[in-house]
């Protein structure tokens, strides 16, 4: 299908510019969202006697556009979720919920406006781009953690999954000091560690699980 965009669009061109689309995005997406109209002569017409207007209007979007981001851009929003050991998020982050954070007094962040191709399942810092207009653009980082204390741990730059896991792995060893000190057989040292082994292995294996559910 041809179409006439109405303001610039991605991968497609600029105001004023025909390309052609597939019908379901046109009918779906650029046609109800008024980003484009039927390539019909009646529409060139409509289109050249109004550009001037969107022109102008598009220009006053922009410009409002670039003024909400000066207080947003580059700025770490926290988010508290649930995960497992491993980092592996009970659920998912979407485009909702990272609208929803990043929407202040200052922007509002529509879910459409955030550019993610998958959910986020994990923990850590992670930098996604936000469209406030097609051609303003802004990049925030969603800091995901347990606890705000673990958020600012990620802030400072530790990877708190490994942190977690060389915690467990010095306890571990702590255990199997105790045990060689108070003089047990190297069978009962060897059967700590294989239990120790097997404690991680099962809460790695319910991780997974949650995971995929």
């Amino acid at each position: 299908m041809q179409v006439i965009l109405l303001e610039r669009v991605d991968n497609l061109g600029d105001m004023g510019e025909e390309v052609a689309v597939k019908p379901g995005y046109a009918r779906n997406y650029l046609l109800p969202q008024e980003r484009a109209l039927r390539a019909t002569e009646a529409n060139r017409k409509r289109f050249e006697a109004q550009r001037e207007i969107l022109e102008k209007r598009n220009a006053e979007r922009r410009d409002e556009a670039a003024k909400s981001a000066d207080g947003v851009d580059g700025e770490t929003f926290i988010m508290i979720r649930q995960a497992g050991e491993t980092g592996h998020l009970y659920g998912s982050v979407t485009t909702r919920d990272i609208a929803d954070a990043v929407t202040t007094d200052k922007v509002k962040v529509g879910r459409s406006m955030v550019v993610l191709n998958d959910p986020i399942k994990s923990l850590g810092l992670h930098d996604i781009d936000i469209k406030l207009h097609p051609e303003v653009t802004i990049t925030v980082t969603i800091n995901i953690a347990r606890t705000t204390d673990e958020a600012e741990r990620q802030a400072k730059g530790e990877d708190v999954i490994q942190s977690q896991a060389d915690e467990d792995r010095a306890v571990a060893e702590a255990q199997a000091t105790e045990l060689f000190e108070a003089g047990a057989e190297p069978e009962d040292l060897i059967a700590a560690e294989e239990n120790a082994e097997a404690e991680a292995e099962a809460e790695a294996e319910a991780d997974e699980e949650d995971y995929k559910a």
